[in-house]
Parts: C-alpha cells; structure tokens; sequence
C-alpha cells in the first residue's frame, strides 16, 4: 500500500508544528509539547552520517529528543535509523473515505454540534483524555477552516474532536469520548457530524489517523466504510 503525499500534506496543515525549519533535506519540527506529530524530523532521502548528526544536534538543541517520521517508500531512511539505534514508535494508520460516504444517515437531534471556539466542555474532554493545552494550541494554529465537534448522549456531554480542511480533505484529530460513554456509537456520530461540516465547507475527501495498536479506533472506522489508505511510523533515538 503507497500513501498519497497530498495527504501528509493534509495532515501538515490540518495539525501544524509550532515552528518547521528546513536544513538540507531535512526538515525541523518544533512541536513545543504538542506530541510526535509536530515534534518529527522528515527527510526528502536517505542521509549521510553528517547530516544526520548535523539534524540531531539542531533536535537537541530545541530541547526535543530525536525523533522521525518515516513515510511509505523510505526503506533506506529506516534502516539507516535501525542501525544507528532509533527505534519503532507508534506506527500510524491513515483512514479516508469520499465525504458523501458519512452523510447518507441523518443524524439525531442534538446529538453533534459544530462550533469555533471549542465550548469549555470540549476543552474538558480533551484535558481528561490527555490533550492538554500543547495539544490545543494546536489547533488555535490552523489557518484554513477548523471546527471543534461537540457529542451528547442522554442529556450529557458524551465525546468531542476537531476536524480542519486542506486541499479539499477534511482531517478529523482529537477524538476523545468520555468513559462511560464509550460503547454507545457516540466515536460514530462525530465522524458522520464531521463528513457534513465538510460538505458544507467544499471538501470531497474525509480522513482520521490512529495508531495501528487502537483496535477500537481501526474498527470504527472500517466498521463506516472508510479504507484503510497508507500510513506511516516513527523512529526515536532512546535517550541515553
């Protein structure tokens, strides 16, 4: 399976570093605590040993540990990573569908609402789940249209997500459901209320990432249909 780049190019703008930096044919992430994501180094190529060291050092030197974004059909990069002691971290599966494939159920009332600036209640959720402020800041950086999605079930805030639009692909991230909320098909209607933002915003295209280890994840999203289009994996250096 071959990821089309335009959607590495998606993911770029639909959930930004904080500062990106090119030196060679590298290219630096400043994630300043928003996760892998904006955190990785990207390579056009394999690279020499000094430019490599040259990438850690400027790594090193934004107080962040090494760590790459290996993409489909970078054999050479992994494993000239492998040798050197980086190892595996979260290997990454791209889910996308056309946007009319989620929009042919309606969905309940008041059960998704879409809205900018997220409500205090989606700042809430995502903070239980683990999305802090970094991770927030985030999204207050993207530039194209972004929405925050609201989930309720039985009266009572059930989940959240933001979904952002590039290229005429709506990326959803940040998909969070509260716990006793889980099992009830609430990671469902967002992705439906997220397909018909992105019809009203011009987008033909839906996608959502998760790690290959989420097995609840991966199965709702195939379970909508949605195919399983590419991915990718890091490499981090361990520390010491």
């Amino acid at each position: 399976m071959s990821t089309d780049p335009r959607f590495y190019d998606v993911v770029e703008a639909t959930w930004p570093a904080a500062k990106v930096t090119r030196q060679g044919a590298v290219t630096l992430r400043e994630g300043q605590g928003g996760g892998s994501r904006v955190s990785s180094a990207t390579a056009d190529c394999g690279l020499s040993g000094a430019e490599l060291a040259e990438a850690e050092a400027a790594i090193y030197a934004m107080g962040q540990t090494p760590l790459f974004m290996i993409r489909d059909g970078q054999t050479d990069l992994d494993a000239q990573l492998a040798a050197r002691g980086y190892q595996v971290k979260d290997p990454v599966n791209l889910w996308t569908c056309p946007v009319p494939n989620l929009t042919d159920v309606k969905i309940p009332r008041v059960t998704t609402f879409c809205m900018w600036e997220p409500l205090a209640i989606c700042r809430e959720i995502w903070e239980a789940g683990g999305i802090g402020t970094s991770r927030q800041m985030i999204m207050e950086r993207v530039a194209g249209p972004k929405t925050a999605i609201l989930a309720r079930n039985d009266d009572k805030p059930a989940g959240t997500a933001f979904a952002a639009i590039h290229d005429g692909v709506a990326m959803v991230h940040a998909v969070e459901i509260l716990p006793f909320q889980r099992r009830k098909g609430m990671g469902a209607w967002i992705m439906r209320q997220a397909a018909f933002w992105a019809a009203e915003n011009g987008a033909e295209m839906l996608a959502v990432l998760c790690t290959k280890e989420n097995d609840g994840a991966n199965g709702l999203y195939a379970s909508l249909g949605m195919e399983l289009a590419g991915g990718y994996h890091y490499r981090i250096l361990p520390e010491g």
